[in-house]
């Protein structure tokens, strides 16, 4: 039987520069803007365009189970944990995202 050797050195290179490639970029927050405006636009059935980001969430008729949907997706579009309660903290799309750029992770 043949003697296999492994090289470690290059296998512990090739899983660190694999980790590197799958790890997620933090979203700016122009992004994180643009997924919550598309996301209201979606569920109010209006074009982004019409979507104001200085109107309070509670003006576009969003309701407890509309806003606790909002930050659950918006959660798993982060891939970390928002507080369903956010949206009452920070009332507008505005405010919303400048908590969340400078709170990320």
């Amino acid at each position: 039987m043949k003697d296999q050797t492994i090289d470690i050195q290059s296998l512990e290179v090739n899983t660190m520069s694999t980790s590197l490639q799958t790890s997620k970029q933090i979203p700016t927050a122009a992004e994180i803007q643009a997924w919550t405006v598309s996301y209201l636009a979606n569920l109010l059935e209006v074009t982004p365009e019409e979507v104001d980001v200085t109107i309070p969430f509670d003006r576009y008729g969003l309701d407890s189970l509309a806003a606790v949907s909002l930050t659950g997706d918006l959660q798993d579009w982060l891939e970390y944990e928002v507080d369903p309660t956010l949206l009452y903290d920070y009332p507008t799309i505005e405010e919303l995202v400048k908590y969340l750029s400078n709170h990320s992770g």
